[in-house]
């Protein structure tokens, strides 16, 4: 490493994680297929040679990025999480977590889903999927037990994954009345 990059790194101590989150802005306007170190580098406003020099491949970027939306997701789930009223039935409160997503955070929404899918061809994506799946299994688990938790991260992910894909988004009443069928408790299925 040169001098001048050494001083360069010093004075930019955020470049990479700018970098990465770059790579998430360039995923929503363009697609993954159209991902590249040359506009990672122009929406991130910093030579070409630094998105290589931090990420030597596409998919170490990619990971990167899938890393902080995952993390950024998980944090704004647990304030979620923390925020239900005392009073608030889960299955309204989840719906109304899914017409979020689906609504004003589309956009963000249909990245992640993005950056997640793309771990079916690219290894060294799939250990961070994992993590951000184990992460919401967890939180929902807090609410309920294990098998119901996976359960519940299962249709959360399945709803945002077709409300994505669908031209119009579930109804709030389609969503609750399937998280009520999950929560019901066992004896009632």
């Amino acid at each position: 490493m040169s001098t001048t990059e050494s001083a360069t790194r010093r004075k930019d101590p955020a470049r990479k994680e700018r970098i990465a989150r770059a790579a998430i802005a360039v995923v929503g306007e363009r697609g993954i297929e159209k991902l590249t170190h040359r506009a990672v580098a122009a929406a991130a406003d910093v030579p070409l040679g630094s998105t290589t020099y931090y990420f030597r491949t596409l998919d170490d970027l990619l990971a990167e990025a899938l890393r902080h939306s995952a993390q950024d997701d998980v944090a704004e789930l647990r304030a979620w999480a923390d925020a239900i009223d005392g009073g608030a039935e889960l299955a309204t409160a989840l719906g109304d977590l899914v017409l979020r997503y689906l609504g004003p955070e589309r956009t963000r929404t249909v990245v992640q889903h993005e950056l997640y899918i793309a771990a079916l061809h690219r290894p060294a994506l799939a250990h961070v999927s994992t993590e951000w799946d184990a992460a919401l299994v967890e939180l929902f688990t807090f609410y309920t037990d294990p098998v119901t938790g996976r359960a519940l991260s299962a249709v959360f992910c399945g709803l945002l994954l077709q409300g994505i894909v669908r031209e119009s988004v579930p109804s709030r009443d389609e969503i609750e009345t399937t998280f009520r069928r999950v929560l019901l408790p066992t004896e009632n299925r």
